[in-house]
């Protein structure tokens, strides 16, 4: 007598626990129990910078920005990656991070902005490519991406920078990626700055413009 077969169906839900260090800056005039609600930028780190030493985030970028300026109008978020993973890895986990913070504090939700540089603007790209439903704009510095992907950030303002003379990262990695999200009918700006290596993210993060542009877009 041949044997039957039994076909089952069963939904089965995965929680996948996850871990992230991070800095969390909040405005002067920030008031969790406030009717106000704050923008907000996740500043994602180079290379450099992984490990279990918060300090470390603060070398370069917004977090370096904030320690000089109390009045800054964001709620900043900056994780640390662990080493030796990269934010590429990690898109999980910046997600339920996102998540977290969103949940506990007094966020924007029509606000939320994406930056990060070397490392941390690859980050930028594949992040936002992942869920690009949750930005109101990102600024990747001197990063890179998949550029066949890159159409999904159609939606998504986007200003990219890279220094001329960047040996680590080639200007070629964000030149593609402006390229593609340009041909998909994106809304996508770069700057070059002719002179810079591959520390393109001081002047960047140096420039008033750059949150102004922020603000400037909602969803």
């Amino acid at each position: 007598m041949a044997q039957q077969k039994c076909t089952f169906e069963k939904e089965i839900h995965i929680v996948r626990q996850v871990r992230l260090n991070y800095l969390l800056f909040l405005p002067e005039g920030y008031d969790a129990g406030g009717a106000k609600r704050w923008p907000l930028i996740l500043f994602l780190h180079g290379a450099g910078e992984r490990g279990d030493d918060l300090e470390r985030v603060k070398i370069h970028g917004i977090p370096k920005v904030v320690e000089q300026r109390p009045d800054f109008p964001f709620v900043v978020v900056s994780p640390q990656c662990p080493r030796p993973s990269w934010w590429t890895a990690e898109v999980d986990a910046l997600n339920a991070l996102l998540d977290e913070v969103m949940a506990t504090h007094a966020v924007d939700p029509a606000r939320v902005y994406l930056t990060g540089l070397s490392m941390g603007g690859f980050g930028t790209w594949a992040l936002a490519m992942a869920h690009p439903e949750r930005f109101a704009a990102i600024a990747p510095v001197c990063g890179g991406g998949d550029p066949h992907r890159v159409a999904a950030l159609t939606g998504v303002p986007t200003w990219a920078f890279h220094g001329a003379q960047d040996e680590v990262v080639p200007m070629s990695e964000t030149e593609q990626m402006v390229e593609a999200l340009r041909a998909a009918g994106g809304d996508v700006r770069a700057t070059v700055y002719p002179d810079a290596d591959h520390d393109s993210w001081t002047a960047t993060y140096g420039n008033p413009e750059l949150y102004d542009w922020f603000l400037a877009h909602t969803r």
